[in-house]
């Protein structure tokens, strides 16, 4: 809008208090994207430049007030009329395709002959002679579309003029009428000529054309307004527009994509029954043995076999969210560009197994090696084979070698052979892909919660005997009562659904419990490692078996295995249940709700809004390719097509809100004490625990900045539960978007200021925080499959099984036809690939691209602090990685923690905090 400004001729309504977003001003908001130093920030300074802008110098004509007399008071503001200017800025798609274009072109000339867009300003105030309703200027043609056709510039600045009755007040509200064809997107508004000064809004919004909606679509001002503090002029509107966005009095049938109506459904369209029983899967939530978090609602019909299961759309079809919520074209690109790497990773891999299904698993390490080196390494014999039948093939190998060749995942960067080390596997507990399941033995052996009519006595099979050789010493007891004893406990999650899985073609899992002694280095080791079934008889041999650290070969490579087994444990339960449903499934409701209840004038609403970016649009495509029947979830994890069942179980015995936010959390898994001493209130039990440490920082960042804006607008308890909007906001998030749970009772209260500060930071950490130590580590650290396999296929043989023997004779052969196969391998690489990337358009905790986004001086002030303190973060996690001391992101082959260092750029990086969980 700055660039804007200079081109309309600095006009005499332009003051420096009218600068608009992308262009700092002395006093104005400073975000933590802005002088910055590091290499981390100068990483991402070439992309933040400002879009080019088309625009026509013009100028406008303000009517001047009247100058006061000398010796009177303030004169009544009565001038004839008061002349105003908007300025629009509509953002254009970067690339268009002819029909577009041609479309584009004909609004153009339609705008020419009187098929203008039309604005109109609402004023604060109410017309007392227009019974109770606001003040209003006339409608407003913009001026410029067709001038402006051809400028090829990705932002184009248009502006209307209007002359409105010196007494209108001060402009609130902005409408706009569509009457093009096509929709257009507006990035902002600013209003000027006005005695109050510039009016800001943001609108960030798609405006659809009156052949599809007829009524013009409402931009408030950004300055906050809580419910009972909304001006007379916008009460009405306030009101009207979250009824139209709950879609109160709208059609309750299939929503269209130009919708914006936001409503909650159950998870109905995961299965395709149409297709046979067995793409059927069950509904979850609604049902009291299969709870789950509320989705999207789409109002697609029910299918013809199952009148609970709700018709699919199969990717890459378009599925419902609200307009505003799909992805900007920065993220297309990026999605796009990783839909071509996966077309060809994944075509190759089919391609060859169906050739030659004798290479279908690897033959040896340096097969999986080959996969970063060379790509996929084909025989002459058959490379020519492969032409032959396809002759495509050939210009495929020729023109995409770069593509089909993966990027070398860091764990093995630094040292290839990490993965094998035993304090690698237990350093990973604490500063891997899934550091949020360690948690601190507190009673010996351990005790499953299971009901022991159904699957046997509750006691761990770990005895003293196994252990007591690895605790430098100490008794058990001891080791207890001194803190040292940590354990990774799968056994209660995946008991329940074991003999489904290992019924499963090609799945084989336990349900594993492993221990670790932490040493005087402060470092992990593990010591024993328990793999569980159920039991098929009293007593069963089968059902229970330890393994301890290695003392020969072939229990070198038992050790492997299971150390496997509980890799694998660990990234089902990291993908379907800390990384999915608690960062990405458990928040929609909360976003539904906030964009049904609270109005974009609330200042919650504008404190939450940058936290919200995407993650309706991602969900929707989850639902569509990744937690789907025989999705990339259920065919790349040992549950297979029991993934979704397993994460409604953890939904329903472990996920309570009042333990989602980190102190809590640590508490929980006895990983922290209270002490009021330490610096965030905590005393860490393991010290250099890298998860923790730095998200402690982020946490007290985040809770700091809460405290500060929630003091702003809620001065007592009153004001909290006297605010209508936020109320509803809360309620329906629990009751209906939770609605499985709503009666628990350790839901956190709304009451106080205190209750609301703690509620949201919560909210923001989970979003921001938590999603990025789970999610930009996938490939980085689990692109190497054998270092964290997401499926097994083998058990783990017995002496006298007919495995053993193969085991023995051959055990690397025998190690890896146990990991997944090629074609799964690739497959997943290619996922986690996409997961792991951050686009170019990624906003990171403390930015916010818009300086408007708030008119409140007070909020931009601790906004400001917010991002200082983040950026303060991030150094101190920069040192914390060149620090010795600290041997569990420091050392020879170590890899550094960097998932809670706040910046990136774009790509794969292994760091980055995004304010939103973006993919």
């Amino acid at each position: 809008m700055a660039s804007a400004m200079k081109l309309l001729g600095r006009s005499s309504l332009a003051s420096p208090a009218a600068a608009a977003p992308g262009r700092e001003r002395r006093g104005g908001p400073c975000f933590a994207a802005v002088g910055r130093e590091g290499s981390a920030h100068r990483r991402r300074s070439s992309l933040r430049s400002t879009a080019p802008v088309g625009a026509l110098a013009e100028r406008v004509v303000v009517t001047p007030a009247p100058p006061e007399r000398a010796g009177a008071g303030p004169p009544e503001p009565h001038p004839q009329s008061v002349a105003a200017r908007a300025v629009v800025t509509v953002r254009r798609r970067r690339k268009e395709d002819a029909k577009r274009r041609v479309a584009e072109q004909l609004d153009a000339y339609a705008d020419r002959v009187g098929r203008s867009v039309l604005l109109e300003l609402i004023s604060t105030e109410t017309d007392p002679t227009g019974k109770g309703g606001p003040k209003k200027s006339r409608r407003s043609a913009l001026v410029g579309w067709f001038e402006k056709k051809d400028v090829k510039t990705e932002r184009v600045v248009y502006t209307a003029d209007f002359t409105v009755d010196g007494s209108f007040g001060e402009p609130g509200a902005v409408t706009v009428l569509n009457r093009h064809q096509r929709e257009f997107f507006i990035e902002s508004i600013v209003v000027e000529g006005f005695p109050s000064g510039p009016a800001h809004f943001t609108c960030n919004s798609w405006v659809q054309p009156t052949r599809v909606d007829r009524n013009p679509r409402v931009f408030f001002t950004n300055k906050p307004y809580l419910p009972a503090e909304t001006p007379p002029g916008l009460q009405e509107l306030r009101r009207q527009q979250l009824s139209d966005l709950r879609g109160e009095g709208a059609d309750t049938g299939e929503r269209r994509i130009t919708d914006r109506v936001w409503e909650y459904d159950v998870y109905n369209d995961l299965g395709n029954p149409d297709k046979g029983a067995e793409f059927a899967r069950p509904v979850l939530g609604g049902e009291q043995q299969l709870p789950y978090p509320r989705r999207m609602r789409t109002g697609r019909p029910k299918t013809i076999t199952d009148d609970r299961a709700e018709s699919r759309v199969e990717y890459p079809e378009p599925i419902y969210v609200s307009r505003d919520e799909e992805f900007e074209d920065g993220k297309n690109e990026m999605l796009s560009e990783g839909a071509l790497k996966a077309l060809l990773h994944n075509f190759m891999p089919l391609l060859v197994s169906s050739v030659s299904p004798d290479i279908r698993d690897f033959a040896g390490f340096h097969d999986v090696d080959n996969l970063f080196k060379e790509g996929l390494r084909l025989k002459q014999a058959l490379q020519d084979q492969l032409f032959q039948k396809i002759p495509f093939v050939r210009k495929i190998q020729e023109n995409s070698e770069g593509l089909l060749r993966y990027d070398t995942p860091d764990i093995i960067k630094k040292d290839k052979f990490a993965w094998l080390r035993d304090d690698e596997f237990a350093r990973q507990a604490l500063a891997g892909i899934n550091p949020v399941n360690i948690e601190r033995l507190q009673a010996f052996p351990p005790m499953s919660k299971l009901d022991p009519a159904v699957y046997g006595p509750p006691e761990s099979a770990i005895t003293e005997e196994h252990i007591i050789g690895q605790l430098d010493g100490m008794s058990v007891q001891q080791a207890l009562q001194d803190d040292r004893l940590y354990m990774l406990d799968y056994h209660d999650i995946f008991m329940p659904f074991l003999d489904r899985i290992n019924a499963l073609d090609g799945r084989k899992a336990y349900g594993t419990r492993t221990l670790f002694f932490l040493t005087a280095a402060g470092t992990l080791k593990p010591i024993a490692i328990e793999l569980c079934l159920p039991p098929m008889t009293d007593g069963c041999a089968r059902a229970k078996r330890v393994f301890t650290p290695p003392a020969d070969a072939t229990s070198n490579w038992l050790w492997q295995l299971a150390k496997a087994h509980v890799c694998s444990n660990d990234a089902g339960v990291h993908q379907l249940i800390n990384h999915w449903l608690r960062t990405h499934a458990a928040m929609e409701p909360f976003i539904i709700a906030a964009h049904r209840h609270l109005s974009t004038m609330h200042p919650i609403f504008k404190l939450l809004k940058p936290h919200m970016r995407y993650t309706l649009k991602i969900n929707a495509l989850a639902r569509q390719i990744l937690i789907n029947g025989d999705g990339v979830i259920e065919s790349g994890f040992t549950p297979g097509r029991y993934c979704m069942e397993m994460s409604s179980f953890a939904y329903r015995e472990l996920w309570r809100l009042d333990q989602e936010g980190l102190p809590a959390d640590l508490i929980r898994r006895g990983m922290a004490v209270e002490d009021p001493t330490q610096p965030h209130g905590l005393r860490l039990l393991i010290e250099d625990y890298p998860y923790a440490t730095d998200g402690l920082l982020l946490w007290s960042a985040i809770r700091r900045w809460c405290d500060a804006y929630v003091a702003m607008y809620y001065p007592s308890d009153e004001s909290v539960q006297g605010d209508t909007e936020l109320q509803s906001w809360y309620r329906e998030a629990v009751h209906t978007g939770h609605a499985d749970k709503r009666d628990a009772p350790w839901w956190p209260r709304l009451s106080t200021p205190a209750d609301l500060a703690s509620l949201l930071t919560t909210l923001l950490w989970l979003t921001s925080a938590q999603h990025a130590a789970l999610n930009f580590g996938q490939y980085p650290l689990g692109g190497y499959i054998p270092n964290r396999p997401p499926l097994m296929r083998r058990l783990v043989p017995a002496e006298g099984d007919p495995e053993y023997a193969h085991l023995v004779a051959d055990p690397h052969r025998f190690f890896l036809s146990a990991l997944p196969s090629l074609t799964q391998t690739t497959t997943f690489m290619t996922v986690i690939d996409t997961l792991s990337t951050h686009s170019a358009d990624e906003q990171y905790l403390g930015e916010r691209p818009d300086e408007a986004w708030t008119a409140d001086p007070a909020a931009l002030a601790a906004a400001r602090e917010f991002a200082d303190e983040v950026r303060r973060a991030e150094e101190e996690i920069e040192r914390r990685n060149a620090d010795t001391g600290r041997r569990n992101r420091c050392g020879a082959g170590v890899l550094p923690y960097e998932l809670m260092a706040p910046t990136s750029g774009p790509g794969i990086t292994c760091r980055g905090v995004p304010n939103s969980v973006t993919i």
